[in-house]
């Protein structure tokens, strides 16, 4: 018998190197559905029919086999009409929902956490004019099924910008709307389809079927909220940077007041930056926004009243309801309070095995380096480790997390294997114990290269404002 304490560590290795049953079934129907996406489903070749077929089978004896069944026959024909879209969408959806689930039910084994039970939104009707803007949208998101990624050019692509601007005053369409403008972007980056040398079916068709889902009456309505009084205990920044936008996302455990079980929470904040603002300079953009990153940079926990709160637990945060706490130490709250916290549950259209991301505590294990990649090893067992997720924004490098005794991180699912994003770690320096945090930097830092790249940040922030400025005022 494995015991469930590893070398130290809160989690069982061993279980998340094991097969899943019929998960590649699974992958294999969905892989083969976005390979007849890549040609467009106007005049589907045979062979990337049968993508049409595989994904019918896989669905078969749910409550969608018939509509999906339909759909694939007049999807094959070249005959199917908005209605079988939506429908393939929602197969497609499922089969990777149910990979979801079946990849989070192996991280409740491994960790011996509960889940949390979700509830879904019911669907809110909404005015004449949202159900036309979301009607146009399907159509555009049909055009784009007919024909294909190979087929997309301008003329296809621009056909979003319209059906963008007209949802995005609304804030019950703004989540559509900002979904299809990045989407469009992305294709309009790649255009003209007919040369491009890699396609990325993947991606592209998970955001094909999102959208197409979410314009659903209801699918897009924002969730169901609550609000929480207690103390916010973070455990550490997932940070996420591109050209023009930064977010940092706080995971923490939060304890009610009214000494109820603690629970997984997130907390985020995004903004939009110029693209010379990078690394350490994103966080003089993000501080002003949640006094949450002054906490974590000093270690410290946040005593919260009345927060607003989502059933999938993502704190709405407001400066108004919280207030700085004592003194917390992270990997503190990670031997103690993160073993009987509840998981978090998942919206349905969350259900991907892109959006897992579980925060785990690791002790105890070995590190080996690779050729540009690194493992640990818990109680025998390898265990991959995410050093491309590590941002530059912080003091935590791979060299540091290759060097680390306990890590605290967040547990994914890549690639065809489980693997952990290292968001703090502990190590030994001269006989003393040293934390390293991705976010250490997020409140401030008197670390000399801290200190200098965020100087270089300000300089460049204050000639952008002064820039805006000028062309304001002419």
């Amino acid at each position: 018998m494995v015991p469930a304490d590893q070398g130290g560590g809160l989690m069982r290795a061993d279980l998340l190197a094991e097969p899943i049953a019929d998960l590649d079934a699974a992958l294999a129907a969905v892989d083969a559905f976005d390979h007849a996406l890549v040609a467009g489903l106007l005049r589907p070749q045979p062979g990337r029919a049968t993508g049409l077929t595989d994904l019918a089978q896989a669905v078969a004896g749910t409550p969608l086999a018939a509509r999906v069944a339909e759909a694939a026959e007049k999807a094959a024909a070249g005959a199917a009409g908005e209605d079988h879209f939506v429908a393939l969408a929602a197969a497609r959806t499922a089969l990777l929902g149910s990979v979801h689930d079946a990849l989070m039910t192996r991280v409740e084994e491994a960790t011996a956490r509960p889940r949390g039970e979700g509830t879904a939104a019911l669907p809110a009707p909404g005015g004449q004019e949202a159900v036309n803007l979301r009607a146009a949208a399907r159509s555009w998101l049909s055009d784009l099924a007919r024909t294909g990624w190979q087929g997309i050019d301008h003329d296809v692509v621009s056909g979003a910008a319209q059906v963008v601007s007209a949802m995005l005053p609304d804030p019950a369409l703004r989540r559509l709307a900002t979904l299809l403008d990045g989407f469009a972007a992305e294709l309009a980056a790649s255009c003209p389809g007919p040369a491009l040398d890699r396609v990325p079916a993947r991606r592209w068709a998970d955001l094909w079927a999102r959208a197409l889902l979410l314009t659903l009456p209801g699918a897009a309505e924002a969730p169901a909220t609550g609000a929480v009084t207690g103390r916010l205990l973070p455990l550490g920044v997932d940070v996420q940077e591109h050209a023009t936008a930064a977010q940092a996302q706080v995971h923490a455990v939060f304890e009610p007041a009214d000494g109820g079980a603690p629970r997984l929470v997130r907390a985020s904040v995004s903004v939009p930056k110029p693209d010379t603002v990078v690394g350490v300079g994103i966080w003089q953009l993000l501080r002003p926004h949640m006094s949450l990153l002054a906490a974590v940079g000093e270690g410290r926990s946040m005593d919260l009243t009345d927060m607003p709160v989502t059933a999938e637990g993502d704190l709405l945060w407001s400066d108004a309801y919280a207030r700085q706490g004592e003194p917390a130490d992270p990997f503190a709250t990670a031997r103690v309070a993160l073993p009987t916290a509840t998981d978090a549950p998942t919206a349905p259209l969350d259900r991907h095995p892109a959006r897992i991301a579980v925060p785990v505590f690791l002790e105890g294990y070995d590190s080996q380096k690779g050729d540009d990649a690194l493992t640990f090893t818990v109680a025998g067992h390898p265990l991959a480790v995410d050093t491309d997720r590590i941002p530059t924004a912080g003091p935590l490098t791979p060299e540091t997390v290759a060097g680390s005794s306990a890590c605290i991180g967040l547990l994914r699912w890549d690639a065809g294997a489980y693997r952990v994003q290292p968001l703090a770690v502990e190590k030994t320096v001269r006989k003393k114990a040293v934390v390293l945090h991705a976010g250490g930097w997020a409140g401030g830092t008197t670390d000399k290269a801290g200190v200098k790249a965020e100087k270089a940040a300000t300089e460049a922030v204050a000639a952008l404002r002064e820039r805006a400025g000028r062309l304001l005022r002419t």
